[in-house]
C-alpha cells in the first residue's frame, strides 16, 4: 500500500512537471511563434486556387489561407527575383545594395549582402532562434555571400537563379545542389527534394527547446518546364538553354505548381505531427510576378514588368493561435514588410542602424490598428521603368511614356488620368524623383537569366538589345 502511494505520488508528480513544461512550452511558443516561410519562383497573382485560378488545384495552399489572412494587395519589392530577395532578407529596399541592382546574380557577379548588414535570419538567430534555408539563396554564389555567411544556421539546395528540375544544373550547366557548403548530388524531382528536406528539417528542429525559421524558398514554378514526368525532357536539353524556349504547355505548369502544393502539404502535416502547428506562422508568397503560363488576373503585364501583374503576388499568412482565421486583408504590403512583422512576432526588432523600409503588419492583422494608405516605389532596368504607388494611385513611367492609375477602380491599367488630374501626376512624379534620389544609383542594364553579359556580347555581336515592356493598352494616345 504505501509502494502504490508512493508510486501515485511520484506519477502525479511527474505528471504535474510534465504539464508545466507542456504549459511553459506552450506559453513560450505562443509568444514566440515557430517561422516557416515558404516563397514561390516566377507564380502569378492569380495561380493558386485560393486567388481564383479555375484550373489548378491548390488544397495546400488554400489550406494555409483558410487558417489566416489572404492579402488582396500584396506587391513583390521587384518584378525580378534577385531584387525581391534581397528586400526580403534586409526588410529594406533593394536599391540601398549593390546586389539589389544586379538581376540576376549572376556567376560573374562576385558580391553579395555586406557582411555587417543585418539580416531577417541572423536577427532571429540573434533573438534565440534556430535557422534554415531549403531551396534558392540567388544572393551571392561565391562561399563568403553565401547563406551560412547570413544569418541561416543550416542551408540545403541551390545557389543560383534556377536548377533543372532533374539534373540540377544551373544556367551556367554546372551542378548547384548544396548541402551548406558542400556540392551533393542526388537523384530525384527537386521540388520533391526540397519538400522532404523541408520536412526533415521542421522535423528535427521541432524536437529542440529553441523556436526555428525556415526559409523554404521553392524553384518551383519557374522554367525550365518539366514535371515528374519529364526526365526525357531533361535530358532532352541537357547541355543547352535552361531558358527552354520551346518548352511547357498550360498543363505543364499546372502540374508544376500541383507538385510544389503538395509539398507544401507535406510541410503542414509535419507541423501537425510535431505538435507546433498552432502555433507556427506560415507564410506564403512568390518573388516577383507570373511569367509566361502564369495568370496575373485581374492585371496586365507579368516578371520584368513594372505593371501590377509584374508585382503583385499572393501573400497568405496564418499563425491559428493568434491570428484570425479565413480572413481577408485590402491592407497593402510588400516583400520588405515581412521582416519588421516576422521579427515583432518573435519578440525582436529591426536593428536601429538599418531600419526597415516596411512596417509591421501585426497591429493591424490583430484590430489594434486600423488599414493604412500606404507608398511603394520600385524602378527597373536603368530608368527604362519606373513607379510610384501612393494609397490607390500609381505613377508610371515605361520608357518615354507616362501614365496615371488609380489601381483600386481600374487594376488593369487602362484609363491614364494624367490629363485628368495633372496636380496628382506632378505630385507622383516628384515624389518618385525625390525618392530616387535617395537610392544607389542605377546600373547599365545587363539583365541576362541566359547568358552572362561578355557571352552576350559574344552573342550578339553587340551590346545586349534592352527588352522594355509595352506601354499598357489606354484609350486615346499614350501619353509621352
Amino acid at each position: 500500500m504505501a509502494n502504490m502511494t508512493r508510486r501515485r505520488v511520484l506519477r502525479s508528480a511527474a505528471a504535474g512537471t510534465a504539464a508545466v513544461m507542456t504549459a511553459g512550452r506552450q506559453a513560450r511558443a505562443a509568444t514566440r511563434p515557430n517561422i516557416v516561410f515558404i516563397m514561390a519562383d516566377d507564380l502569378g497573382y492569380a495561380d493558386v486556387g485560393c486567388y481564383g485560378r479555375p484550373d489548378l488545384v491548390t488544397p495546400h495552399v488554400d489550406r494555409i489561407a483558410a487558417r489566416g489572412i489572404r492579402f488582396t494587395q500584396g506587391y513583390a519589392n521587384s518584378s525580378v527575383c534577385s531584387a525581391t530577395r534581397t528586400a526580403l532578407i534586409t526588410g529594406r529596399y533593394q536599391y540601398r545594395l549593390p546586389v539589389g541592382l544586379q538581376e540576376p546574380v549572376t556567376t560573374r557577379f562576385t558580391g553579395g549582402i555586406p557582411a555587417d548588414h543585418p539580416t531577417l535570419p541572423g536577427l532571429l538567430r540573434r533573438a534565440g532562434y534556430r535557422t534554415a534555408l531549403v531551396g534558392k539563396w540567388h544572393l551571392g554564389s561565391v562561399q563568403e555571400f553565401g547563406p551560412l555567411q547570413r544569418g541561416y544556421d543550416s542551408f540545403w539546395g541551390f545557389r543560383g537563379g534556377t536548377i533543372d528540375y532533374f539534373s540540377h544544373r544551373g544556367t551556367d550547366d554546372k551542378p548547384d545542389l548544396w548541402d551548406g557548403d558542400v556540392p551533393v548530388e542526388q537523384s530525384g524531382y527537386v521540388t520533391h527534394l526540397l519538400g522532404q528536406r523541408a520536412v526533415e528539417t521542421v522535423t528535427a528542429l521541432a524536437r529542440g527547446g529553441q523556436p526555428f525559421f525556415l526559409s523554404l524558398h521553392f524553384n518551383a514554378p519557374h522554367w525550365p518546364w518539366e514535371t515528374p514526368d519529364d526526365e526525357a525532357e531533361s535530358r532532352r536539353i541537357a547541355g543547352s538553354n535552361l531558358r527552354h524556349f520551346d518548352g511547357g504547355t498550360q498543363e505543364t505548369y499546372r502540374r508544376i505548381v500541383t507538385e510544389m502544393d503538395r509539398e507544401i502539404g507535406c510541410v503542414l502535416d509535419a507541423l501537425e505531427a510535431a505538435g507546433v502547428a498552432q502555433d507556427t506562422i506560415v507564410v506564403f508568397t512568390s518573388d516577383n510576378g507570373g511569367e509566361r503560363f502564369s495568370d496575373t488576373w485581374p492585371f496586365s503585364g507579368r516578371k520584368t514588368e513594372l505593371l501590377e501583374g509584374g508585382l503583385r503576388v499572393p501573400a497568405v499568412l496564418s499563425w491559428p493561435r493568434r491570428l484570425p482565421q479565413g480572413a481577408v486583408s485590402a491592407q497593402t504590403m510588400i516583400t520588405m514588410d515581412w521582416l519588421p512583422t516576422l521579427l515583432a512576432a518573435a519578440g525582436a526588432a529591426p536593428d536601429p542602424a538599418y531600419p526597415s523600409d516596411g512596417i509591421d503588419l501585426l497591429p493591424i492583422l490583430t484590430g489594434q490598428a486600423p488599414e493604412t494608405p500606404r507608398r511603394f516605389h520600385w524602378r527597373y532596368r536603368a530608368n527604362a521603368q519606373a513607379v510610384l504607388r501612393d494609397g490607390d494611385l500609381k505613377y508610371l513611367k515605361i520608357r518615354d511614356n507616362t501614365f496615371l492609375f488609380d489601381v483600386a477602380a481600374d487594376p488593369l491599367e487602362r484609363a491614364n488620368l494624367k490629363n485628368r488630374r495633372p496636380e496628382d501626376f506632378a505630385r507622383l512624379q516628384a515624389a518618385w524623383q525625390a525618392w530616387n534620389e535617395t537610392m544607389l544609383p542605377e546600373k547599365p542594364d545587363i539583365f541576362s537569366e541566359t547568358y552572362n553579359g561578355a557571352q552576350l556580347a559574344d552573342h550578339f555581336g553587340v551590346q545586349p538589345p534592352t527588352r522594355t515592356p509595352a506601354p499598357p493598352a489606354v484609350g486615346g494616345e499614350a501619353a509621352r
